[in-house]
């Protein structure tokens, strides 16, 4: 196999944090954070053979999870050297980008200025305006937003503008074109790194969210590693929300997912249609479902589904193939809140045939782009700081 018929796969277990990184304290997280040990620690431990002999066990005690003498895979955990611990922040620094300039968070909700503007753009008034759990917020002002067709407005402790709708009072292209004039509208020094359109169905007591989420980020710096991978001829594929957090930049094909499940059917396919090139996928269950609604027992029944479906991708990589499983931040579901937890990110880096080594902590989740990089023969480029 030449370099340029090798397939290389990045698998986010989005949230899958391994432990809290030494600043932990600074972003008002516990030190005991530790989103994997502590979801298999409250489920009396992990039946998780696949991720076991890659090499798990190696990165941080998980009940059930062996540290095993020889792992598959080259095992580490990566320190995040930028400032935050959200989906953009952790994602554009797998790719080579470092933020020391976070984004601009609202710990009391939005400036009332940008309230006004936004509605004076989308010609209604909005409900919320506040930091708030997603399923939360919905249940408590979707009878009122069902009544008069206001959109409810909330954000978190990242740099989110978060627009949630019922599908059956605001269409999901009325939604998306909404958060699109949010996204134009949020500049300098508003510039938050993500606005969500959060749709939403059925009755109040029984409301729940829909997979016509949208997310507009900002644009990231060029070039990124991605973009890299492009000019150097490599196809780039992206599923999951992959295209959303890179506004497209470097990313040349692609599909959004529903679920975990539709996320590794689709990498499976991508594998046994026999292309080459890069896979870039995102598992937002973990994180959305399970990290953010503290639900330490969905977490692991998602791990548990993940490991049982892993060889479907194990057994086609060949000689020359990378398969990548990291996280992009942490999300405890035992921590206090509904927050993301600062932590360190896992890195299974395994090649067919290679073997594995532990390589204990390493700086930057960037060393992920550079070993997507290394499979094609590319040098990594000079990473970016904004």
């Amino acid at each position: 196999m030449t370099l340029s018929e090798a397939r290389a796969i990045v698998l986010v277990i989005d949230s899958g944090g391994v432990g809290a990184s030494d600043d932990a304290p600074s972003y008002h997280d516990p030190a005991w954070a530790n989103t994997l040990g502590n979801v298999a620690k409250a489920a009396g431990g992990l039946a998780l053979p696949n991720l076991g002999k890659l090499g798990l066990g190696c990165i941080t005690s998980i009940a059930g999870v062996a540290a095993v003498a020889q792992p598959l895979a080259g095992v580490a955990r990566l320190r995040e050297t930028s400032n935050g611990k959200d989906t953009v922040t952790g994602h554009w620094e797998m790719m080579g980008i470092t933020i020391r300039n976070a984004f601009p968070t609202y710990p009391h909700g939005f400036p009332q200025e940008l309230i006004d503007r936004f509605e004076a753009l989308i010609g209604r008034k909005t409900l919320g305006n506040e930091v708030a759990s997603g399923t939360e917020i919905i249940e408590r002002l979707g009878a009122e937003h069902v009544r008069t067709g206001f959109p409810i407005v909330y954000t978190s402790a990242d740099s989110v503008f978060q627009v949630a709708a019922h599908e059956g009072v605001v269409p999901l292209e009325t939604l998306w074109a909404w958060c699109a004039v949010a996204r134009d509208m949020l500049v300098p020094p508003n510039r938050v790194n993500r606005v969500i359109a959060r749709p939403f169905d059925g009755v109040s007591g029984k409301f729940v969210r829909t997979a016509g989420r949208r997310d507009y980020a900002v644009a990231p710096p060029s070039p990124s590693m991605l973009e890299c991978l492009g000019r150097a001829g490599i196809p780039t594929y992206g599923l999951g929300k992959i295209q959303d957090i890179y506004s497209c930049q470097g990313i040349a094909a692609g599909k959004r997912t529903a679920d975990n499940d539709e996320g590794l059917s689709k990498t499976a396919e991508w594998l046994q249609s026999d292309v080459s090139g890069f896979c870039f996928t995102n598992l937002n269950d973990f994180d959305s479902k399970y990290g953010h609604r503290r639900n330490p027992d969905g977490y692991a029944k998602a791990l548990l589904a993940l490991d049982q479906r892993l060889p479907e991708l194990l057994n086609v990589l060949r000689k020359g193939d990378r398969l990548l499983i990291t996280a992009d931040h942490g999300c405890d579901p035992t921590a206090p809140g509904t927050d993301h937890t600062r932590e360190f990110a896992p890195l299974l880096d395994y090649r067919p045939g290679t073997g594995g080594a532990v390589l204990g902590t390493l700086d930057s989740f960037a060393q992920v782009g550079t070993r997507v990089l290394e499979t094609f023969g590319i040098e990594p480029a000079q990473g970016l700081t904004v």
